[in-house]
């Protein structure tokens, strides 16, 4: 049936009729959105939507994830005609999932995209549709938030990363990838006594309140074990989930603009994201894939990855209503 499939369907990304189901396009053709889902501004029946954040004006060192959304796109197409593994259910078969396409921004007014991006997502959540959002670089995570946090109340974030993300910077104004976990607290947007961050490999002493499980004790005690700590911290809390791909070591996601060697490998990512099945979360994203220093395309591909495990445990959430 798969074979017959593919000789018939091309650009499911505007052809497809049913929001559910997967696609035997062929991989190396057609239209390139998420995993080939329905191209639509349209939120009725939809449960997910996965949109793009083509934004990479506040980074600190090498620019590039505005490319991201359209490199992740494309290396998703590897994943569309079977399950993902490992989960023992087909979220793309049971749940309404579009791509919901690009927030439009002006390049020219970055101090007006914060709140661009906040009623862009805003727009999604009040349809009752969960988000899973493709970066762009991580500064795009604090207006999300604030969105949630409109939503559920102050929210309690999963941070995987190489960095805190947590330096001070008491003007709010900024626009930083580096502070918006500091932002977010301050803000009062993020619940730190029920937050955690996965990953870290950079200096940076006060937490914040925020559990730290750095890549040494994810390498030392294993992922099983770091996903079970995280499990505790979050509680059933509501919760937003944050990939920065730099959480992975170089070697399996070079293509990132603030690499740091130690990393975690993709498959204790992997092991971690599955094991978190239960947790209690709303939506997330997959951030800082910069396809310029992607000469394989190793890190778009683990990011599309990242993105359907995002999807999984959305799915899975939504299994237990």
């Amino acid at each position: 049936m798969a074979l017959e499939d593919a000789a018939k369907q091309v650009d499911q990304a505007f052809t497809r009729e049913d929001l559910r189901g997967l696609t035997f396009e062929n991989t190396f053709g057609g239209a390139t959105s998420f995993l080939r889902r329905r191209y639509t501004k349209d939120l009725a029946g939809a449960e997910i939507a996965i949109t793009g954040v083509p934004f990479d004006q506040a980074v600190t060192n090498r620019t590039g994830t505005r490319l991201g959304p359209r490199a992740i796109r494309e290396a998703s197409a590897l994943q569309t005609p079977d399950p993902p593994y490992g989960w023992g259910f087909d979220v793309l078969s049971e749940r309404a999932i579009i791509d919901y396409g690009d927030v439009a921004f002006d390049y020219g007014h970055v101090a007006k995209f914060p709140q661009t991006l906040n009623e862009h997502i805003r727009t999604i959540l009040s349809a009752d549709v969960a988000t899973v959002t493709l970066g762009g670089d991580h500064f795009i995570t604090l207006p999300i938030l604030k969105a949630y946090a409109e939503k559920y109340g102050p929210i309690s974030l999963l941070q995987f990363d190489a960095h805190s993300d947590s330096w001070i910077d008491d003007d709010m104004d900024r626009i930083d990838h580096g502070t918006f976990v500091y932002k977010a607290i301050k803000q009062g947007i993020i619940d730190p006594a029920t937050s955690v961050q996965v990953g870290i490999r950079t200096t940076n002493p006060d937490t914040m309140g925020v559990a730290t499980i750095d890549a040494r004790e994810v390498h030392e005690r294993g992922p099983q074990a770091a996903a079970m700590r995280i499990k505790e911290v979050l509680g059933d809390n509501p919760c937003y989930l944050t990939f920065d791909i730099d959480a992975l070591d170089p070697a399996y996601a070079p293509g990132t603009g603030t690499p740091v060697w130690g990393g975690l490998t993709s498959a204790q990512a992997a092991i971690m994201l599955r094991e978190l099945a239960g947790i209690n979360i709303m939506g997330g994203d997959v951030v800082e894939v910069s396809p310029p220093f992607d000469t394989t395309g190793a890190t778009a591909i683990a990011g599309a990855h990242v993105a359907v495990e995002i999807l999984c445990l959305l799915g899975y959430r939504m299994r237990r209503k």
